[in-house]
């Protein structure tokens, strides 16, 4: 787990602020669940033989004995909320969720124990066109954040609950005769989730499924219908896209349409956003059946992905537009008053106040990032502002033309 520090905390404003313009566009709201949830509520949406609930949740007995567990995912919680309060039956909803997730995995560059996620989820909108606006969503996204050309679209379907089941049992079948040959971890998944051996990296295990049962051939009708109207809305609207047959989502509730954006600029790490449909997952968790898509972007690594593209604008490096000092301490009170009718009249301009005494003001102004630096000095009883842009002396004008003055640059 990691701290973000003051440093970087302005790239994670923009970002944060770059998704909520896109997310208020397209009308959805926001929705806030605990960080903390009952531990049944993941083993019975997750899955209890997946990865996550076996190998990785935070799980802990609270002073009554009953099970917790920090979220390790949102869209369980997020169910969980609107089935709670009454927000899905009969209903449609378009949500979206930010906060950390938790997740017991080897640290790496851009995964941390403690993460952050973005998520989307809708509800009661059984059609393509619902699947084709998280997508395009998430398009216009990294259009906005300027890393539209480093990301590609990875489509695929997994058809109905009960077509996945049955092209589970097929490839069950035709992996179990070939085990031996299987790398460890592919051996350990074929009992408990053996659609993820689909996603192995060991070359030995991808030559083995050369030959193996293919999904596309399990795939119900009214699933190839869907995912065939999805893929002509994408055509129309121009966003690009390769089918994968071989993608799958780690976590048990998908069926139908599932997706990642993928980039090759952050080495094996290459997923930025994930997600899909998940028909059947409030009715698992107690609740009427509720057509259901949404999806995930990791925010560490989006603000990996801008860092590596130098994809974050300059603006959003400088912290502050005016640094404000005095000549000497007895104008301290002055030069506070006037910080405060600054920041009435200029709402917009961020102001910093020099309150370390009168040693190193320059080199704090220069610390501060501020392009305008301010000097009051006292002359003849009068007020007076030395101002300095960029670190060359600019203006010597009265105190009380200063706000004219910056107003007239901010313009």
């Amino acid at each position: 787990m990691n701290d973000i520090l003051p440093d970087q905390t302005p790239v994670w404003q923009f970002l944060e602020s770059s998704v909520k313009s896109v997310l208020a566009a397209y009308g959805y709201t926001e929705i806030r669940m605990p960080i903390v949830e009952q531990t049944d509520l993941f083993k019975r949406s997750i899955g209890e033989v997946t990865d996550i609930v076996e190998k990785e949740m935070y799980t802990f007995d609270d002073r009554n004995g009953e099970s917790l567990t920090l979220r390790p995912e949102g869209t369980a919680s997020c169910v969980r909320a609107g089935e709670e309060h009454g927000l899905l039956f009969n209903q449609t909803q378009r949500l979206w969720y930010q906060g950390p997730m938790f997740r017991y995995e080897k640290p790496q560059k851009g995964r941390y124990r403690q993460f952050h996620q973005i998520g989307i989820e809708t509800f009661g909108m059984s059609s393509a066109d619902i699947d084709a606006e998280v997508i395009m969503l998430s398009a216009r996204l990294w259009q906005k954040l300027g890393i539209a050309d480093a990301v590609t679209l990875q489509l695929n379907s997994l058809g109905s609950n009960e077509a996945r089941a049955a092209y589970k049992e097929a490839l069950v079948s035709y992996l179990s005769a070939r085990k031996d040959e299987l790398d460890e971890d592919s051996q350990r998944r074929l009992s408990s989730n053996p659609l993820r051996i689909l996603d192995s990296k060991d070359p030995q295990t991808q030559l083995l499924l050369n030959d193996a049962p293919s999904l596309v051939d399990f795939i119900d009708e009214e699933s190839r219908v869907h995912f065939t109207e999805l893929c002509e809305m994408l055509d129309q609207a121009g966003i690009a896209y390769e089918l994968n047959p071989r993608l799958v989502r780690g976590l048990d509730y998908y069926c139908k349409t599932v997706f990642e954006w993928v980039t090759d600029k952050l080495g094996a790490q290459g997923t930025v956003c994930a997600g899909g449909r998940y028909d059947g997952l409030v009715k698992q968790l107690g609740g009427r059946p509720t057509p259901a898509v949404g999806f995930a972007m990791g925010v560490e690594r989006l603000i990996l992905l801008l860092e590596t593209l130098s994809a974050i604008p300059e603006a959003v490096k400088q912290p502050f537009d005016l640094y404000l000092a005095a000549e000497h301490k007895g104008l301290q009170t002055q030069l506070m008053v006037l910080a405060e009718q600054l920041r009435n009249e200029l709402p917009n301009m961020r102001i910093r106040v020099h309150c370390a005494g009168l040693k190193n003001i320059s080199s704090k102004a220069r610390q501060s990032g501020a392009p305008w630096v301010v000097l009051v000095r006292s002359e003849n009883d009068s007020l007076l502002a030395n101002l300095w842009y960029n670190s060359e002396p600019t203006y010597d004008i009265q105190v009380n033309s200063l706000s004219g003055l910056l107003q007239q640059q901010q313009a």
